[in-house]
């Protein structure tokens, strides 16, 4: 339940500008999480959420985002293994080098794209749940955002 939580936490906060924890709660009750104020604080500092300013000018929670080598790391994983990717509706299959798929594959895990739902791996070849086709197009535009940078 508590991954389902922190997963739904983050959908949240990229979908709307939360401001308090209490507003947390309410979107957090609205989806069929029965939380406290606690609850939501606690996860807060689990998933080390922030505040930053929005573009409204108004203070909102973000994921805080690790420093340095970490998302590096895994960016230049996925700049190295990646070959090509098209979509089926809400799947989203990645080709990749040669016996990278895994390593590609952990690497879309660690960098936590809210959009998918989990990843499956071959040899040379991913298959991504993606929550929507919608959300699949705009997985494929962060990818390649990621491996044009």
């Amino acid at each position: 339940m508590k991954v389902e939580r922190h997963s739904k936490i983050v959908e949240l906060i990229g979908k709307y500008e939360i401001e308090t924890q209490e507003e947390l709660a309410e979107y957090l009750n609205r989806e069929g999480f029965q939380v406290t104020q606690a609850t939501v604080s606690r996860d807060i500092r689990e998933l080390k959420l922030t505040k930053v300013q929005a573009e409204s000018g108004k203070q909102r929670y973000m994921v805080l985002k690790p420093q340095g080598t970490f998302s590096d790391k895994y960016i230049r994983i996925l700049r190295d293994g990646y070959a090509s990717m098209d979509m089926a509706q809400n799947i989203l299959v990645i080709k990749t080098v040669s016996g990278m798929a895994m390593a590609v594959a952990a690497a879309l895990d660690a960098i936590h794209f809210h959009e998918i739902v989990g990843c499956i791996a071959g040899d040379d070849t991913i298959m991504c749940a993606v929550r929507s086709v919608d959300d699949t197009i705009l997985v494929m535009d962060k990818i390649r955002k990621l491996i044009a940078e």
